[in-house]
């Protein structure tokens, strides 16, 4: 398979580029330095691409790929894939579903607890010294909060599950109703932040749930609620979010996903109440390298002619 040529939009994992080098003839966009004459004399020679959270594949760059055969994603999330035009062009499109569920579902739990606990807060508190001059605040308990979750996927529900083991009351809102779970169901995202401490978004980005976390479900959540966000920025309005946050009338944020990611919102760096990571809720050795092994499972599979691992389209 040496022959078939494969373009990584974006540097994701050392590991990954490996294994794709190891297997395919690999070229990396971002290393090159004139991309139009590089897709002039290339472009017929790339069946695939390996797309991520920040490049994948809009029709611009599969217009661009006369040979593309197959997009495989080193991701659960597919917003930056348009799949309808892949369809419609007859590309195959995967994705790494199931083996980052664990790890997103950890990192939410612990942005809840970092911000209800002030883990964060009194971390610098002991570094900076003030232990020996002053009071700690005190903090938030979260055993007992009601947890609402927005989107009880595959991510969702292993949130929903580590909640519980918390004495959490657990409650979501999605597409529509599963009539196989046990918590409640709320057929809004307003009346779930009215019903819960603690707002979790674990859905999927599309136009339809761009900045559903607006101005009205902020205020619905209120001055005492917390919102978690492990999907996506886009998600939230984060000028709304900023003012909610200053302004009092919400209690904190842990936030994994920002819309202009690497560019965050800088008045959130002065304030106590909001924890902020580098889009890192499923990077961890074992999670990256099974993600790693995946995307070029499916491509394997599919220059083998063999059934795709985790098909999408």
């Amino acid at each position: 398979m040496e022959a078939m040529g494969v373009l990584m939009t974006y540097p994701m994992s050392s590991y990954l580029e490996q294994q794709l080098q190891n297997r395919f003839t690999l070229f990396r966009l971002w290393n090159l330095p004139n991309k139009t004459h590089f897709f002039n004399h290339n472009a017929h020679n790339i069946q695939a691409v390996v797309g991520s959270t920040h490049i994948g594949a809009d029709p611009e760059l599969i217009d661009s790929l006369p040979a593309l055969e197959i997009v495989s994603s080193f991701s659960v999330g597919l917003d930056k894939v348009d799949l309808a035009y892949c369809k419609e062009k007859g590309i195959r499109v995967t994705n790494t579903p199931d083996v980052l569920t664990d790890d997103v579902a950890d990192t939410a739990i612990g942005l809840i607890l970092a911000t209800l606990r002030r883990i964060c807060e009194d971390d610098r508190f002991v570094r900076s010294g003030l232990w020996k001059k002053d009071e700690f605040k005190l903090s938030v308990k979260f055993s007992g909060k009601k947890v609402g979750i927005l989107g009880l996927g595959r991510i969702g529900t292993a949130i929903a599950k580590r909640a519980e083991s918390f004495n959490c009351s657990i409650s979501y809102h999605s597409r529509s109703e599963k009539p196989e779970s046990k918590y409640k169901y709320y057929p809004s995202v307003i009346k779930l932040a009215s019903n819960c401490d603690i707002l979790v978004v674990a859905c999927a980005l599309t136009e339809q749930t761009r900045h559903i976390i607006n101005r009205e479900v902020i205020d619905a959540l209120g001055p005492k609620g917390v919102l978690v966000n492990i999907g996506r920025g886009a998600h939230v309005d984060e000028r709304e979010l900023v003012s909610a946050l200053v302004e009092g009338r919400l209690a904190g944020a842990g936030l994994d996903v920002f819309e202009h990611e690497p560019q965050v919102p800088e008045e959130l760096f002065g304030l106590d109440n909001v924890v902020v990571l580098p889009h890192v809720a499923s990077s961890t050795v074992e999670t990256e390298m099974a993600m790693a092994d995946l995307v070029v499972g499916n491509l394997e599979a599919h220059f083998l002619k063999k059934p795709l691992l985790t098909p999408v389209v």
